[in-house]
């Protein structure tokens, strides 16, 4: 890995935890719209999409398993100035390093980057790609795998998705 390379990985890592802090602590939810939240919150303004799974399916070795996770969040985040939207997942459990977590909507599959307990797109261009793809979609289902083997499958539903993250968007044009 590269030094800038590195950089950009631990950016995105402050902020995605970051965000998720936020989320979990923040007054400032601006709008709702159906399965999707809308926060906004912070200085320099940040402003986020996010919604919890509608269906979470853990497994290992092929056999259903009970497990503890912490949150589970799929999150599309802005920052003031018109930063384009950043797609992230925390899934409640440390992924393992060496398989990637997939985001699958309509059959178009894409491979996020992990670290800890957080996935993201590698690069701006993959967000847009991921972007497009969810606002075209009627669920999402990303799957992952923990340290100790056991595979995980959470479902979202990308009922007012698209109007979330345009009004995250809208917020933190400014």
């Amino acid at each position: 890995m590269t030094g800038k390379f590195l950089i950009l990985a631990a950016t995105l890592s402050f902020a995605v935890a970051t965000s998720q802090a936020a989320a979990q602590e923040s007054a400032n939810n601006v709008a709702n719209t159906t399965d999707w939240s809308v926060f906004v919150d912070g200085t320099p303004k940040e402003c986020w999409g996010v919604s919890k799974p509608r269906e979470t399916v853990n497994s290992k070795d092929g056999a259903p398993v009970s497990v503890r996770r912490g949150e589970i969040l799929l999150f599309v985040t802005y920052r003031e100035g018109g930063a384009q939207g950043e797609v992230s997942f925390s899934g409640g459990y440390p992924f393992a390093g060496d398989v990637p977590v997939k985001l699958e909507v309509e059959g178009k599959a894409f491979d996020l980057f992990s670290e800890g307990e957080w996935a993201w797109a590698g690069s701006p261009e993959d967000d847009v790609a991921i972007l497009t793809a969810l606002k075209a979609g009627a669920s999402a289902k990303v799957t992952g795998r923990s340290g100790k083997g056991t595979q995980t499958e959470d479902t979202f539903s990308l009922l007012g998705f698209s109007a979330a993250v345009d009004e995250a968007a809208k917020r933190c044009a400014s």
